[in-house]
């Protein structure tokens, strides 16, 4: 049970950090080139988004609980999203500090006046997983 579990752990890990390394290639994509502020970099993202996974990751560790529902909604189709909610809303406090950590990610995409859309991590994954370019 513990192999399977770490292993579940170490694929979601790998999950999340191919779709925030995809989301922020992703993201550069679409960043404005001419006009962008300062900050709105490639390596700006990749180091805030590199630093919300890692406290991220710190904090699941230590909330089993709240590391539990985000790995079995990982895995559901259908209902994932509201028994996330429902945990969180039922933790008033575990969310807070979540969106603490996420702040970084956010604060720099909302200065940025860009946004990590699924569709573009999902088709850069894609990309990068078919064998290369050209």
């Amino acid at each position: 049970m513990k192999k399977s579990t770490t292993a579940i752990r170490r694929g979601l890990l790998g999950a999340f950090a191919t779709c925030a390394v995809g989301g922020v290639a992703a993201t550069t994509i679409a960043l404005p080139s001419a006009g962008a502020q300062p900050g709105c970099t490639a390596s700006a993202f990749s180091h805030t988004a590199s630093g919300v996974l890692a406290s991220a990751g710190a904090w699941l560790d230590a909330h089993p609980g709240a590391n539990d529902v985000l790995t079995k909604a990982g895995m559901q189709g259908a209902g994932a999203e509201q028994s996330v909610r429902d945990y969180f809303v039922a933790r008033p406090q575990e969310y807070q500090e979540l969106r603490g950590i996420a702040a970084p990610l956010v604060d720099l995409q909302r200065n940025c006046n860009t946004a990590i859309q699924p569709m573009q991590i999902a088709a850069l994954y894609q990309a990068l997983s078919s064998g290369g370019v050209g």
